[in-house]
């Protein structure tokens, strides 16, 4: 099952890291294309190049990426969370309060999972595509349950981790990963 999880945990990631990569890169395509063909000595080469899908496609892999994202930031603890008001009950309350809360999490996203899946379940049975693309539109759609039961999943296995630890995922924004200082030494350095 671990390995399962892990191999889960890394294609999210790739996901994410790969839509973000290539929307850069179309918009950077994009941008030199529209400018470019505003040169006089580029603009015949240019003018035959037509890339009027570029933006539709970049807004598809951001909303993807967000989707995706999403759920990578619960499992990570690097979702956004208000949590001043739960810091000051009592060990007990404060454990009902974020369980409560991360089933909720869980409950509401498998709503949207599954209003998105009838969404997408109607679309298939039509010929809608998307304007520039030409893409079926329920393949657009597809990340709305996808990602929603991804982030669903996400919130029962932090639920679960945290009932049986007590303990949530914390993102240490000092820490990059790849890159270990030794605190006492970096402060040593940092104040000569």
């Amino acid at each position: 099952m671990k390995i399962l999880l892990r191999i889960l945990d890394r294609l999210e990631e790739i996901l994410i890291a790969s839509l973000i990569a290539g929307a850069t890169l179309v918009i950077f395509v994009a941008v030199l294309h529209r400018y470019g063909s505003g040169i006089r000595a580029f603009y015949p080469y240019l003018r035959h190049i037509h890339i009027s899908w570029a933006q539709e496609l970049c807004i598809y892999m951001f909303v993807w990426m967000a989707k995706f994202g999403a759920a990578y930031g619960v499992r990570t603890g690097i979702h956004v969370g208000v949590d001043v008001l739960v810091n000051q009950l009592r060990p007990a309350w404060r454990r009902g309060t974020v369980l409560f809360s991360l089933l909720s999490g869980a409950f509401f996203t498998a709503v949207i999972g599954t209003m998105g899946a009838k969404f997408v379940l109607g679309l298939m049975g039509t010929d809608q595509t998307s304007p520039d693309l030409e893409v079926p539109s329920w393949i657009v759609y597809l990340c709305i349950p996808l990602g929603s039961y991804l982030m669903c999943f996400r919130f029962l296995q932090v639920a679960w981790s945290f009932w049986r630890t007590g303990a949530l995922p914390h993102h240490d924004e000092s820490r990059v990963e790849g890159i270990e200082v030794d605190s006492g030494k970096a402060m040593t350095e940092a104040l000569r």
